[in-house]
């Protein structure tokens, strides 16, 4: 079969516009899609059975194919490249509402300590919720506080940035953005901002839950392998241990 290639200047804008919009719906579905499900992505009257074709021509010889899997579509791996690709698969973990709210206080507020953290939300923060954050590769280490007892800072890492789709941290939602989605309200803003972002005056007072279960106690800092994301400076744990 001769793969089809689209060239936008021989084809109508339209046409190029529905083969567009259909292909970036199948590439983000989880799973595959029946005819119906596509077409009530696109627009009323679209020949669904024929951009489809020409996706699956489109595909045809790359080395990502559009299949047919049980009566639905999906794009996957070429059949011949699968024994030639290796791809670590890891388990997703679901985060819970204290770590989002945590990372979006690291985010906006960065670089933060733990106590500021904790100020900003309201609540203690228990040692799960970093833990999670920092084995997701989101948060790192940041420098020290020039202050009393030296306190370590926490900032995001590019891995957050690539995972939210973000170049740079000023392309972090500003306040006007996230209330037209919805996430957060307008009432008045807490007393603690940062210099850094373009969120000045970014309400996460509005986003502040119910106390977590597990109260936070004082974490040491161990460094090497056993490193501690929710320590401070100058504790040692009584045992001698990490985590």
């Amino acid at each position: 079969m001769k793969p089809l290639t689209i060239k936008p200047e021989l084809e109508p804008d339209g046409h190029v516009e529905l083969v567009r919009l259909a292909e970036a719906v199948l590439f983000a579905a989880a799973e595959p899609l029946d005819a119906t499900e596509i077409a009530a992505q696109l627009p009323n009257g679209t020949d669904i059975s024929g951009l489809l074709d020409e996706l699956r021509r489109l595909y045809a010889g790359r080395g990502v194919n559009l299949i047919s899997v049980a009566g639905k579509w999906a794009l996957r791996t070429a059949p011949d490249l699968a024994g030639k690709i290796k791809i670590g698969r890891q388990s997703q973990r679901r985060l819970s509402r204290a770590a989002h709210e945590t990372l979006a206080v690291i985010a906006y507020h960065q670089p933060v300590t733990r106590p500021e953290i904790e100020e900003i939300r309201g609540v203690s923060l228990s040692k799960g919720t970093m833990d999670a954050l920092f084995e997701a590769n989101w948060i790192k280490p940041g420098r020290r506080r020039n202050a009393p007892g030296r306190p370590l800072t926490w900032v995001t890492t590019p891995t957050f940035l690539s995972h939210f789709g973000l170049e740079d941290l000023k392309d972090l939602p500003g306040v006007q953005e996230l209330k037209s989605a919805g996430l957060i309200d307008s009432r008045p803003a807490v007393s603690i901002y940062s210099a850094s972002s373009k969120v000045d005056e970014l309400p996460f007072g509005s986003m502040t839950g119910q106390a977590e279960k597990t109260p936070e106690r004082d974490e040491p800092l161990v460094v090497g392998d056993d490193f501690d994301p929710n320590g401070e400076a100058g504790q040692v744990r009584e045992d001698g241990t990490g985590f």
